[in-house]
């Protein structure tokens, strides 16, 4: 059974997210500010986190930028604050989704769900090189030159969509599609900034901007 922590201030929010997800067939774990999710995170070992950005004591985007030094554990962020650019700082951050209040329980539930999906190893699943960049696809690992990069589990889904076909354009609904089965209108503009954490972390090298269009995977260098 996999252990969700949920995240958020306010109680009849985190029981509702709660009676949820354990119909959904998961554990769940609360936290109500910033530092106790820290310490849950710590000592209950979540596969996902469900974190409100709105919290007492350190807010969402903190308790994000702190996690993030040491854990790749998914993170959904809830938000009250409609304001694009709130949300790609916290995709910047490190996160992996998020969620506008109101939501949707069943909304959320499916986002659970598309988002630990990326984690599972794909049948068929290799190793992928390109330059001193190596993915090893079952084991979710990437190295570049030989030392080994934390991607979130988004950040390495898109990057290896990307890098089984190097040189195809992928538009940012096509990427939308490869990470979550369907595609999320309103989430479109966050590929540009997973794309942004990708670059930083291996090198800006390995994906090239398609001006208009989209992304695409920079074909190995012939030897």
């Amino acid at each position: 059974m996999q252990t969700i922590l949920v995240v958020d201030d306010e109680p009849k929010i985190t029981q509702l997210v709660r009676d949820y997800l354990e119909r959904a067939g998961f554990a769940v774990r609360s936290a109500r500010d910033g530092p106790e999710a820290l310490m849950r995170a710590r000592t209950d070992h979540p596969d996902l986190v469900v974190l409100d950005l709105g919290l007492p004591g350190l807010d969402g985007f903190e308790v994000t930028n702190r996690l993030r030094r040491d854990s790749s554990v998914p993170i959904i962020m809830l938000t009250a604050r409609d304001d694009e650019a709130d949300k790609l700082v916290g995709l910047e951050l490190g996160a992996d989704d998020y969620v506008t209040k109101p939501f949707s329980p069943r909304e959320l539930v499916a986002r659970v769900r598309a988002v630990l999906r990326r984690q599972l190893p794909e049948a068929g699943a290799e190793v992928l090189r390109a330059g001193d960049l190596r993915l090893d696809l079952p084991r979710m690992r990437v190295e570049v030159g030989g030392r080994p990069v934390d991607l979130t589990t988004t950040e390495f889904q898109l990057l290896s969509a990307m890098a089984r076909q190097p040189g195809r354009i992928f538009t940012r609904s096509q990427l939308l599609d490869a990470i979550h089965g369907v595609a999320f209108e309103s989430y479109e503009r966050a590929i540009d900034a997973h794309i942004k954490n990708i670059r930083r972390k291996v090198g800006a090298r390995y994906i090239e901007t398609v001006f208009g269009v989209g992304y695409r995977f920079a074909e190995p260098a012939e030897k």
